[in-house]
Order: structure tokens, then sequence, then C-alpha cells
């Protein structure tokens, strides 16, 4: 689909890759952008529309999507992280944390979103994914466990939206320049890049977006079997 005139939801909106995809939607031309966020008084940008928007409490999703039934192109970008893993003590209840965010809020806006999009002819979703939806191990288990589910939840959505064609892309990235990322020392890409990458992908009907090095790399050793065992250092991706 055309970025050009789309009407674009994006949760997550105030920050992080959020505030870039918004930037770069009004560069390429979209008609009216809908910035969910927690706080819409965080949403700071001119010429956008905020929305408030808790991923994790279902009422306020479905009053999004009534709102804002223009919505042509949607991206679930809301994603929360947590250095944390499976033997912690505090292990489970963390988990449910991030999974309320990163899995079931995923599912949540693009089950209220899907009517919308197939009212105003197909549309597309974009999944914010991970490197770490296909590999494991370390502080970021619980995180990259999450991204794992997100991963599974956009493949099933891309099946069941294509007879009401709605396109369905999962963004994939590892080290980005993020709050979240903050004191790694190694090579990040820009989340203005990663947004470019995206709304690229948007436009040429593409699955899958593979944003760095990393993802490709990873993504690459995963067709050949590289990657049986997880590195020793975590990857992730910054909200």
């Amino acid at each position: 689909m055309k970025i050009k005139d789309s009407v674009a939801f994006v949760t997550g909106a105030n920050r992080g890759l959020g505030l870039s995809l918004v930037r770069a939607l009004q560069a390429a031309g979209a008609r009216k952008i809908y910035a969910g966020a927690r706080d819409p008084a965080s949403v700071t940008i001119p010429g956008v529309i905020p929305v408030r928007l808790d991923v994790t409490k279902p009422e306020q999703v479905a009053a999004a999507a009534a709102a804002c039934g223009d919505t042509t192109l949607l991206f679930n970008n809301a994603g929360i992280a947590r250095a944390m893993g499976f033997l912690d003590p505090e292990a489970l209840p963390t988990m449910r944390d991030i999974f309320e965010t990163n899995v079931f809020g995923l599912v949540e806006v693009s089950r209220a979103f899907a009517p919308v999009l197939a009212e105003n002819g197909g549309g597309a979703i974009v999944n914010v994914l991970s490197v770490t939806s296909w590999i494991n191990g370390g502080a970021l288990s619980i995180y990259a466990a999450s991204k794992s589910a997100a991963w599974g939840a956009t493949n099933g959505l891309r099946v069941e939206l294509k007879k009401q064609g709605t396109q369905v892309v999962a963004l994939h990235v590892g080290f980005m320049d993020t709050d979240m990322t903050r004191g790694f020392e190694v090579d990040k890409i820009t989340p203005d890049e990663v947004a470019r990458l995206t709304l690229a992908g948007v436009e040429s009907g593409a699955e899958e977006v593979l944003a760095d090095e990393i993802s490709r790399n990873v993504k690459q050793g995963l067709v050949h079997g590289l990657y049986l065992n997880p590195p020793e250092r975590p990857l992730n991706r910054g909200e």
C-alpha cells in the first residue's frame, strides 16, 4: 500500500521508534496520523492527533478503534522490556506484565482494528518485533520469549487477514539507539532509519522487514541451521 494519503495509527507513539514512525509518516505524506500513548499529553508533534491508549486495557483499545474509524495503516509498536531471566524469583509476574503488553496488547489492537481496515479496503498492519523473536538467552530471556510469541501471532494474523486484503508486516531489528539500549557498547541503527526502512517495506508489499545487519545475519543463520544455540550476549530492540 501507499503511505501517501494513508491514515495511520501508531501505538507507543510518544518516544523511540514510535516517534520516528510518526515523523517518517509525516514526511511520506500520510493524510492523518493518530498517535496512541498512555498519556496523550506526551504527544507533542504538531499535526498529529493524540489518542489515549494503554494496549493492556481492552476498553481503551475498543474506544480507539471506534474513534479512529478511517485508519488504513496500523503500527503495533507499543512494548516493554525488563532485564530478567526465567529463574529470577520475580520471573512469573514479570513475564505476565511483559506478555500483557507485547503479546496480548498486540493481538487486542489488531483484532479491534481488523474490521476498520477491512471497511477501508484492507490496508496494512506492521508489528514491531525483534531479532530476539528467533534467539533467546541471558538477561532478556523473558522479553525475547514475548517477541517469539508476538512473531507467532503475526504469522497467524497474516493468514487470517489475507482474505480481507490486509498486508501484515513483521519488523525485526537488533540494536537500535533508544532508551532501552542505553549503556550497550555496540553499533546501533537509528530509529529514524528503521522507520524509513519500515515504510519502504510497507510500500513494496513486504511481509517482513529486516532492518539491520544483526537481524539479517540471524535470519540467514536460521535458514542454514547456524543458530541452534543462542549467542552469549542477548540481542534486543528498543521501543
